[in-house]
């Protein structure tokens, strides 16, 4: 069952449950984690945030960073109907741009930053994506991965944040990847490992973690 395929208000409370957190570290702190990505936004940088659903993640950093130059991108076309609404209604839409684009195709290059939020782990090939995201950035460039927090191991994920997640994988990120191609299916409790290996699998040679909360893990990866 294809994320486009949900009842809307599922696009809406996926919203609200991942926005406070980015409010709440983005900014202050999650970016500050990875090297030397905050003094290029404050120069004005050029990034690409793909998976951006309703431009939550997006519109944060427009606003944080005005020298900088904001390009959203989703496949779902109604969740980019709202983040181009949102970011007109706030006066952002000149550095917040937003379109239609899947992550192993969507456009532009020399990006100095991508940012992928809560969203590698629902994509059916997510090693595609990650191929693509290194030819999207400059060699000097810095993607960076914010996926539900989660251990390597079963065992280890049994905790009431786990638990609540294993539920969403099976009900949401699972059925989302086996609807694409490929069908990896990494699900919201893939860990580092698995990310780690897809990581590497797209071309790049550098990879660490770089902050975590109770709810996310942050991962730096470099060309």
């Amino acid at each position: 069952m294809g994320w486009h395929e949900h009842d809307e208000a599922v696009f809406h409370g996926c919203e609200k449950f991942f926005r406070p957190s980015y409010a709440a570290n983005l900014v202050g702190s999650w970016i500050s984690s990875l090297e030397s990505v905050r003094k290029k936004l404050e120069a004005g940088a050029r990034v690409a945030d793909v998976g951006c659903g309703k431009g939550a993640s997006t519109l944060l950093m427009a606003r944080a960073f005005p020298k900088s130059e904001f390009f959203g991108f989703d496949y779902h076309d109604k969740s980019i109907e709202g983040a181009r609404a949102t970011a007109a209604r706030e006066g952002l839409e000149v550095r917040a741009n937003f379109g239609v684009a899947k992550a192993k195709e969507f456009p532009g290059k020399d990006y100095d930053l991508v940012t992928m939020f809560d969203c590698l782990h629902d994509m059916g090939d997510p090693v595609g994506a990650a191929t693509h995201v290194r030819k999207a950035l400059r060699d000097d460039g810095t993607w960076m991965i914010v996926e539900p927090f989660a251990h390597d191991e079963l065992k280890d994920n049994l905790n009431p944040v786990g638990r609540v997640y294993y539920s969403f994988s099976t009900l949401l990120c699972t059925p989302c990847s086996r609807s694409q191609e490929v069908a990896l299916c990494l699900g919201a409790q893939s860990g580092e490992k698995l990310i780690r290996e897809v990581v590497t699998a797209g071309g790049f040679s550098r990879f660490r973690r770089a902050a975590e909360t109770p709810f996310n893990v942050v991962y730096e990866a470099r060309p």
